[in-house]
């Protein structure tokens, strides 16, 4: 999986004065939170924090910390603002190489359908699926071969099986259909 580097700096725990200080100079307060890891409070800037938030993919994060400490990191949770839609709070995650990872991952769609080509209509549900993995193994992106994708079937998770992940989403969570079309519905009664 890809890395991503941020630098923060180090902030005390304060009012809602001193955290909407924070959001006026553009940055994002930030909580980095694990197992045998007291809490540590930052800031990052809010432009830097778009280079993970604004994406498709899934990162590792590489969090470097003005007291000179680095950590490796997933985004666990973050808040946005109704109106604006800027970011107003991140949680971090602290994980590590020998421990399993739970992270959404997108779906890369390959293929054309034969459904397709014989007039259907493809749809697509699911963006990305949540996988547990160690880190080495966690990819970049699910790829998904449509090819032998028929009228009227689904692919659900239940059915993708990669090497060294497990899917936590439910079996039965519909990936993509090829839908019939009327003109495909006609075709087929002639």
């Amino acid at each position: 999986m890809k890395h991503f580097a941020l630098n923060g700096q180090i902030r005390e725990i304060g009012n809602k004065a001193v955290v909407k200080a924070f959001r006026k100079q553009g940055l994002v307060p930030c909580n980095l939170y694990g197992q045998g890891l007291e809490n540590v409070f930052f800031t990052i800037s809010e432009k830097e924090l778009k280079g993970v938030t604004h994406t498709p993919a899934s990162f590792i994060v590489d969090l470097t910390l003005s007291d000179g400490k680095t950590y490796t990191c997933i985004l666990h949770e973050l808040q946005y603002h109704p109106v604006k839609d800027n970011c107003l709070h991140v949680d971090f995650l602290k994980v590590s190489e020998d421990k399993p990872i739970s992270i959404n991952v997108p779906l890369n769609i390959t293929g054309h359908a034969v459904g397709v080509q014989a007039g259907g209509k493809f749809a697509k549900f699911v963006r990305n699926l949540k996988v547990c993995g160690l880190m080495k193994d966690l990819p970049d992106q699910l790829d998904i071969d449509i090819t032998d994708l028929q009228i009227g079937k689904t692919i659900v998770a239940g059915d993708l099986k990669y090497d060294n992940i497990a899917i936590l989403n439910p079996k039965s969570t519909i990936i993509c259909t090829v839908k019939a079309t009327r003109q495909s519905a006609q075709a087929a009664a002639q």
